[in-house]
Order: structure tokens, then sequence, then C-alpha cells
């Protein structure tokens, strides 16, 4: 299997993916997108099963070479912040356990990688990630489209480093 990365945006509701290659004539080529969704009602233990399960399908069914993660931001609801951290853990255990490379990457830093400034919309994150893949129409859910954008992003910053 080729070179490949996993985006992902992590969430305990909705939890963004984006799986995309080096491709030759763009940033790069995508494989897969969509969202791990886990129902509200649920216990956070039971949600977070799901997520980990829903990651570690997508990490043996791609293969990837490295998993591109948004690193722990700080929201102003302290709770939102320590769920957001649970959801992390659980993808980052995936990914461990699987052995692969962990990329993380602040929220500003894939937007301005992605859309050339670290405030960007979500709006204009999607639009960019439609041009930058030459995709018919942007990807929906935005969560996914997020995810994608921190797998480009990974793609793109090892770019500049090679």
């Amino acid at each position: 299997m080729s070179f490949r990365v996993l985006g992902i945006d992590p969430g305990t509701a909705v939890t963004g993916f984006g799986v995309v290659e080096p491709a030759p004539d763009r940033v790069g080529r995508l494989i897969e997108c969509g969202v791990i969704r886990t129902k509200s009602r649920d216990p956070l233990a039971t949600r977070l099963s799901v997520l980990h399960d829903g990651v570690s399908e997508l990490i043996r069914r791609h293969e990837p070479s490295v998993l591109a993660l948004e690193s722990l931001f700080y929201a102003k609801n302290v709770r939102t912040t320590v769920t957001l951290g649970h959801a992390r853990g659980v993808i980052l255990l995936a990914a461990g356990q699987a052995e692969i490379e962990v990329a993380e990457f602040p929220p500003a830093t894939v937007k301005k990688c992605i859309v050339g400034r670290g405030g960007a919309a979500k709006a204009q994150v999607s639009y960019m990630v439609q041009r930058l893949l030459n995709l018919a129409s942007e990807p929906s859910p935005s969560d996914a489209s997020d995810g994608i954008a921190l797998a480009l992003t990974y793609l793109v910053t090892r770019r500049r480093c090679a």
C-alpha cells in the first residue's frame, strides 16, 4: 500500500476523518472521508469505545503511515476541553496500538496551511479542501472536511521540510 495520511478532527459527538495520499499533480488525492458519530445519550465510556473502534477500523482498512491529529486547544468551557482530551486519548491509543506515527497540529496552523490565514472560518477551510483536491463539491459534513485538512497539512508541511 502507498503512503497514506489519516487526518482526524476529534470530538465525542462527531469525529471527522479524511484519508489522503500524495499525488503528483496536486497536494493530494482523497481516498475516503466521513465522520464517526456517537449517541449523545450514551455514557461517555460507551462513546469513547465507539470512537476507538471506529478509528481502529479506519487504521486497519487504510493502513496509514501517519495519523494527523488536531492538537489540544483550550476552549472557554473547561468541560469541553477535558471531554476533547478524552477523545484525543482514545485516538492516540488506537494509533499507538497500530504503531503508526502521530503528527499533531494546532487549529490555527491547519487553517494557515490550507487557507493562508490562521483565523479562517470553517467554510473557507472546506472550500480550499475542495479546490486543493480538485473535488466536484465540498466535503460534507464540515467535520469530514476538517479531517481532510489535517491530512493535507501533514502532506504540505512534509513537502516543505523534505
